[in-house]
């Protein structure tokens, strides 16, 4: 068994945790806003990700949510790397996803769990969060919102580095080469870093054939035995276009 759960959370302004509805796996609480939604959008599923190899951390605008007296309702939600939602919940107005982060994940247990955000959460309060009381792991996306780190890791020899990994596959009406590369890093100023990645991505809409390119740097808490470059590239397709259903054009990607 692993170690106890940690304390949960302090929620944000405007949140507030119930029960889960009968037959929810597990009984775990639930984390809902006031007046959500048509079809409840804020509601938190609840399936239990003790056990799961990542949970993606994923903010969406719910197109067509917008009112004559409130804004779209934007949603932070966290789903297993099978696809299945562990928690879901409405960011209240005024505020952003980084006050939510913890707030979504804080009723689960994570232990051993890799957890993917975008560079919003990027965040050394969230990284320390992670591990220190969620006994978890980070994969964050690095870019201008910590320059410092991200001119970091762009400097880094990557030509150099052996330690890579080429995959394809294709889903949703596209196709997509990525090459993944990892080097252990010392001296950045970030919690618990350990190693740093590079991401190639190639992507091409088999319907249009437009190319697009988009190189990632990321940085993780895991050391080269706990994360192949293989490990780090399964992961990453887990979060990628090509295995989203098409059930997720209700949302649109956050800017």
């Amino acid at each position: 068994m692993g170690p106890p759960r940690t304390p949960g959370h302090p929620l944000p302004p405007g949140i507030s945790r119930t029960r889960a509805p009968r037959g929810t796996p597990s009984g775990l609480a639930l984390d809902r806003a006031p007046g959500a939604g048509p079809g409840g959008l804020a509601d938190l599923l609840g399936h239990d990700p003790a056990g799961t190899e990542s949970v993606a951390v994923d903010g969406k605008t719910a197109r067509g949510s917008r009112t004559e007296t409130a804004p779209a309702a934007h949603l932070l939600s966290a789903v297993t790397a099978a696809g299945r939602t562990v928690s879901q919940l409405r960011v209240p107005d005024k505020t952003n996803e980084i006050t939510a982060f913890t707030a979504l994940l804080a009723p689960f247990d994570l232990t051993g769990a890799v957890v993917t955000a975008d560079a919003l959460h990027t965040q050394r309060e969230h990284a320390k969060w992670l591990v220190e009381r969620k006994n978890a792991h980070y994969l964050m996306v690095g870019k201008g919102n910590q320059p410092k780190l991200h001119a970091a890791l762009k400097a880094l020899p990557w030509k150099e580095v052996t330690a890579r990994r080429s995959d394809r596959e294709a889903g949703h009406g596209r196709r997509e080469t990525r090459s993944v590369r990892t080097v252990t890093v010392t001296g950045l100023d970030f919690p618990y870093l350990v190693q740093a990645v590079k991401i190639h991505r190639h992507r091409t809409d088999l319907k249009t054939g437009k190319v697009t390119r988009q190189t990632v740097h990321a940085i993780t808490d895991m050391t080269s035995s706990e994360a192949s470059p293989q490990l780090i590239g399964r992961i990453d397709s887990e979060r990628s276009p090509t295995r989203r259903s098409p059930g997720d054009s209700t949302y649109s990607d956050c800017p």
